[in-house]
């Protein structure tokens, strides 16, 4: 029963990916391309990630590989691994170019791997067999590291604040032209650059991307990438205008007040391409409708937070995953970012209805979020769960968000800094959530971009000893990670120290939003930049580490 749920669910995506190809709007994903071989290559387990196969790519195009397999399935002996073998080059294995030699310091370091990361231009396939699951991009741009081998949406803003730093606004303003692109292709900007991850979005950085460039070039970055602004807010809003009360539509809430507010979605109901095997296994074990399971599963990788207790109903179990029933507080946040700069844009560019508009929006969405996010007894704003008209009561770094985004009335950030002080912070920087389910998203791992985040909201509510102090932890944490192993990682575990565990994959190198965070920080913390940060095999001078009780 369960196998023939898996193929209707297949077919159905197959026949809306027809009908979009028909279109001219998106390339197929190889479980699109492939049906039957795909699950059996992700089912059989031929590759210990699912995403090896996901990133093969075809020595032929796709119909003279299915003939074959059509034609060499049922043969006595026949081999599965030798027939992929065959017709695919696999992606090679991590290398280690992301380790460095003993006595490089560490800003020497991520200098070096600004280059080791960056890729070519991807020149657009010539046939609609395609043999890769690559996008096409115009201009370079940066990868995380690891296994993440294309460009990523939300990573690629926390990269930007590094190369920002290390002078590198070539790079930045390349990566801005391809997100540009990938808007005005498709109508929106993918989870990354690869065809199984167009269904999906990620957290709308786009505003904050452009918001960089237009710290340096001024109004006109904001009308040269007005366009591009407002159609990637026309697709989280897709449907809000027709939408009755209590109902959700793709990507909008109305609430029974009538308010408007997003969550994350994903436009297909089958297992990811990507973790295709652990997501029939996650579905299995749920008992519930699989085409829900795998629709919140995806929700969560739009969501970037791909796995934590914030979206699970027990707080414990992926199998209890029910992220499209939330009214998240960072989707929220970065959309009335996205209000506000388009609001800025359109005065710029003299367009005073449009600017207007959107104020009003904005204006809309902070009340809103006041009304049903804010929780005034945790002192913080938490997600909304709309189907079931109540707040979480489990407290996130999403919280700082607000502060961010310049959303937050002076009060409120006030009391959630206290908060964040008194709950989030740990020794070596802020942790996620106070929830230790095993899940990437949850304690004890602090990640990056949530730190900027938070230390980029306190700045602006002028909580500047608190940004500091978040700051100095996560600093000295990933330079004594760099001390003793040579590596910067994409997580770390902020409580016990030492690298991050937990999630789908291990713990990859690299890596891009880590480095781009450190060395704005760096920029920012001059006092932080004098320590000597070298590979030396072994803990980092002495008065580096963190210091108890200060």
């Amino acid at each position: 029963m369960f196998a023939r749920l898996v193929v209707c669910l297949w077919l159905a995506a197959t026949f809306v990916a027809d009908a979009a190809h028909a279109r001219g709007s998106a390339p197929r994903s190889p479980s699109q391309l492939y049906g039957e071989l795909f699950h059996r290559v992700q089912t059989e387990r031929l590759f210990a990630d699912s995403k090896t196969f996901a990133d093969s790519t075809a020595k032929k195009n796709a119909t003279t590989i299915l003939h074959r397999y059509a034609s060499e399935k049922s043969h006595a002996g026949f081999s599965l691994k030798k027939f992929v073998v065959a017709n695919f080059n696999i992606p090679a294995a991590v290398s280690g170019d992301f380790h460095t030699a003993p006595g490089e310091e560490l800003r020497a370091h991520v200098d070096r791997l600004w280059g080791v990361l960056t890729r070519k231009p991807v020149e657009p396939q010539q046939n609609s067999s395609a043999a890769d699951s690559r996008l096409p991009l115009a201009s370079r741009y940066v990868v995380p590291g690891g296994r993440f081998r294309e460009m990523y949406y939300w990573d690629s803003y926390f990269t930007m604040l590094g190369l920002q730093s290390s002078g590198r606004e070539d790079l930045v303003a390349d990566m801005v032209e391809n997100f540009a692109g990938l808007i005005d292709r498709y109508g929106h900007i993918p989870n990354g650059t690869r065809t199984y991850y167009l269904s999906r979005s990620q957290p709308p950085f786009f505003a904050a991307m452009v918001e960089l460039q237009a710290g340096s070039e001024g109004d006109d970055a904001l009308i040269r990438r007005l366009p591009q602004l407002e159609l990637e807010y026309a697709f989280w809003m897709e449907g809000a205008q027709s939408l009755a009360r209590g109902a959700a539509h793709r990507r909008v809430v109305r609430l029974a007040d009538g308010s408007v507010l997003n969550r994350y979605w994903d436009d297909l109901a089958t297992p990811r391409d990507e973790a295709y095997a652990e997501d029939l296994a996650t579905a299995r074990k749920s008992g519930r409708n699989a085409g829900e399971v795998y629709r919140d599963l995806r929700a969560a990788a739009e969501s970037g937070w791909d796995f934590s207790s914030r979206w699970l109903g027990d707080g414990k179990t992926l199998a209890t995953i029910h992220t499209t029933d939330f009214v998240p507080v960072d989707l929220n946040s970065l959309l009335y970012q996205l209000e506000t700069l388009i609001a800025r844009g359109c005065e710029a560019a003299r367009r005073a209805d449009c600017q207007r508009d959107m104020q009003e929006h904005a204006r809309s969405r902070q009340a809103a979020m006041s009304r049903f996010l804010w929780d005034g007894r945790m002192n913080a704003f938490v997600d909304y769960d709309w189907r079931h008209a109540r707040a979480s009561t489990q407290l996130t770094a999403a919280t700082a968000y607000p502060l961010f985004v310049g959303l937050a009335t002076p009060q409120q950030a006030q009391r959630i800094a206290s908060t964040i002080r008194a709950s989030l912070l740990m020794s070596h920087g802020l942790a996620t959530t106070l929830q230790d389910s095993g899940e990437q998203w949850d304690a004890p791992n602090g990640w990056a971009p949530l730190q900027w985040v938070a230390i980029a909201g306190l700045r602006r509510y002028d909580e500047q000893l608190l940004a500091e102090e978040i700051a100095r932890r996560w600093v000295e944490e990933n330079a004594r990670v760099y001390c003793r192993t040579g590596k910067l990682v994409e997580k770390y575990n902020v409580r016990d120290a030492g690298a991050g565990a937990g999630g789908e994959y291990p713990v990859q190198d690299g890596f891009g939003w880590t480095n781009g965070v450190l060395v704005r920080l760096l920029t920012i913390y001059p006092e932080l930049a004098k320590q000597d940060y070298r590979f030396n095999g072994a803990e980092c001078p002495p008065s580096l580490a963190y210091r108890a009780g200060h």
